[in-house]
C-alpha cells in the first residue's frame, strides 16, 4: 500500500480503512455469500460507524460461520443468547441486529431459489452494470438514489430486516454496483 496514491478522504487515517477502500470498497461482487456478507455488515452497522464493524469482522466471521446462510438459517434462540452473553465482544451485541442475521438469512435462501442467485437479484436494480459516477468531492456522494429507495421498497416487502435505502446504498457502493470513488482516486479507474 503506497501513500503517494491520491484516495478517497473517508478512508484516510485507519489502516483498515485504507485497505479495504484498496482492496475491496467498489469492486464487484458476484458471489452470493460474499453479498450476504455485506449484507450483516452493513446491517450491522446502523448507528455505527463502519471502523467499529471491519474491526470486528472478524468475529462475525467467525460466530456466523463464514456468512453461510444455510448455517445461519438454523441458529435458534440459544445462540442468541449465547452470542449477547459472548465475554469476547466479537460482535455488535445487540439482539435485534442478531436475530436480523438469522431472519435475512431465510430470506436470502428464498431468493436464491427464486432468482437462481442473490446477486442475480440484486444486480438486476442496476440493469447488470456497475453505476459509475464522477464524482469529485466527498459532499457530492449521496446517502441513498432511486436505485437504493427501489432496491430498499423491495427487500423490505419481501422481508428483511435492518436494511432501508441508505444501509443499502453503502452495500452498493461496496459491492460494486456503483462506483463512488472519486475521480481523483487511483481506484476509481481500477474497479
Amino acid at each position: 500500500m503506497k501513500e503517494d496514491k491520491e484516495r478517497c478522504p473517508w478512508c484516510l487515517g485507519f489502516p483498515e480503512y485504507i485497505t479495504y477502500h484498496d482492496e475491496e470498497w467498489g469492486v464487484p461482487v458476484y458471489d452470493d455469500q460474499k453479498q450476504f456478507e455485506f449484507l450483516v455488515l452493513e446491517s450491522a452497522q446502523a448507528g455505527l460507524s463502519w471502523s467499529t464493524i471491519l474491526k470486528k469482522r472478524a468475529g462475525y466471521r467467525e460466530v456466523f460461520a463464514e456468512f453461510d446462510p444455510t448455517v445461519i438459517v438454523d441458529m435458534g434462540e440459544g445462540y442468541v443468547l449465547e452470542l449477547l452473553e459472548d465475554k469476547q465482544k466479537r460482535i455488535i451485541r445487540n439482539r435485534a441486529k442478531i436475530e436480523a442475521t438469522i431472519h435475512n438469512a431465510r430470506i436470502f435462501l428464498d431468493l436464491q431459489a427464486k432468482f437462481s442467485s442473490f446477486s442475480d437479484y440484486i444486480w438486476d436494480f442496476v440493469n447488470g452494470k456497475p453505476i459509475v459516477n464522477k464524482w469529485r468531492t466527498l459532499a457530492e456522494v449521496p446517502a441513498s438514489t432511486p436505485e437504493s429507495d427501489k432496491l430498499a421498497k423491495d427487500m423490505k416487502k419481501k422481508g428483511f430486516k435492518f436494511l432501508g435505502s441508505t444501509t443499502l446504498y453503502a452495500h452498493m457502493q461496496a459491492t460494486g454496483l456503483v462506483n463512488d470513488h472519486l475521480v481523483t482516486c487511483f481506484r476509481h479507474s481500477q474497479v
